[in-house]
């Protein structure tokens, strides 16, 4: 009679416990570690080259501290691997470490964007890499059905996939590197030289000749054998003595 009483005393306590501990675990809080910039982009994959330049030039530390100490919310176009090979062949190497920033912070935008809200922004949009105002730094979004475009005034790109988003951050991946015109630009065309003002050489007759010129000699030449020249008053006046001593003769 004991053993009966004390076993439906074990199952209700046993029933107590698992009650007990199921509705701790429910009300525990479900961890979540702070926005990692870089470990979404390593998660995704293919993006080795865009992380590594986010980390040389700091940018991945300034965005992770953003996103996890402001209610500001970024938005960033995310370069593949292949996007960067198709880069002219050193033009990473080519770039100032000034120039490495205003590259990566071309990329991010400093508001959340979802794709619907790429359909009603207004052109151009301003980057983190400064405003768009001066020319420089023009970002301009359009859409085509559920196609979503990225122009540069360099480079036309797409956006191939989205990476991650939430309420604070959307990452989407592009599959070309978008170069911004302060960098990338075609420099402006050498203007073309002025025409030439000289006239051609106008040939000079002896008679236009000026003093020193070659065409004194044959002038010169011809005085010397002029009736006025004085050698040939001298042989007239010979000859005329001649012939006077020769009549008196």
């Amino acid at each position: 009679m004991m053993k009966q009483v004390q076993f439906p005393y074990l199952l209700l306590f046993i029933f107590f416990l698992h009650c007990t501990t199921t509705s701790a675990q429910s009300q525990a809080p479900t961890p979540s570690g702070p926005v990692n910039i870089t470990g979404i982009l390593e998660k995704a994959g293919q993006f080795s080259t865009f992380i590594r330049l986010l980390r040389s030039t700091q940018e991945a530390d300034q965005i992770n501290t953003q996103l996890n100490n402001s209610n500001q919310g970024l938005t960033i176009f995310a370069p593949t691997d292949n996007a960067f090979s198709n880069l002219k062949s050193g033009t990473l190497n080519s770039l100032t470490d000034e120039q490495k920033v205003q590259l990566v912070q071309f990329h991010i935008l400093p508001s959340f964007f979802s794709i619907s809200q790429f359909q009603t922004v207004s052109n151009p949009l301003r980057t983190q890499a400064g405003n768009s105002d001066n020319g420089q730094f023009p970002l301009n979004v359009t859409t085509s059905g559920n196609q979503v475009n990225v122009t540069t005034g360099v480079v036309d790109a797409t956006v191939a996939n989205t990476i991650y988003t939430n309420s604070q951050l959307a990452v989407y991946q592009v599959d070309q590197v978008l170069r911004p015109l302060a960098i990338f630009g075609t420099p402006t065309a050498a203007p073309a030289p002025a025409p030439s003002s000289s006239k051609p050489e106008k040939r000079i007759s002896g008679s236009d000749a000026p003093s020193g010129s070659s065409d004194d000699a044959s002038v010169n030449t011809s005085e010397a054998t002029a009736p006025n020249h004085p050698a040939t008053a001298a042989i007239s006046i010979g000859v005329a003595v001649s012939a006077a001593f020769c009549f008196l003769l």
